[in-house]
């Protein structure tokens, strides 16, 4: 950093000052990210939640009890009578979407009843 490391002005060539200062700002900045330890592990570690997965698409159709755990899934009661999904009534012919976003976020345990009908389930694992 030589910035302000001018013989004519402040500190007649003392850049301690400024250097300090820069750094406390860049600490600040850490401190407020929640960056603890090596910066280059920790933004290595950010960009890999930032990199393309491989994802696993799944199709089911049932007439049982279940979960599931995933990033995005879909819901729909193809049967004739009621099912439950997540706890509230799935009606025949409604259908629920759900996505977790992004940063490879994920669903808790997502439980369904399809007991009397049936349920197509679609997910991205």
């Amino acid at each position: 950093m030589s910035i302000g490391n001018l013989k004519t002005d402040g500190n007649k060539g003392n850049n301690f000052p400024y250097q300090l200062k820069s750094l406390q700002g860049l600490q600040c900045i850490c401190d407020a990210l929640g960056i603890d330890g090596d910066l280059y592990d920790q933004l290595k570690s950010i960009n890999d939640n930032l990199s393309p997965q491989n994802r696993t698409a799944k199709l089911v159709r049932t007439s049982t009890t279940g979960t599931i755990k995933a990033f995005s899934f879909s819901i729909a009661n193809v049967g004739n009578a009621n099912g439950t999904a997540l706890g509230a009534t799935l009606a025949p012919g409604e259908v629920v979407n759900f996505d977790a976003g992004v940063l490879n976020n994920t669903f808790a345990t997502v439980s369904y009843d399809a007991t009397g009908t049936t349920f197509l389930i679609t997910s991205v694992e």
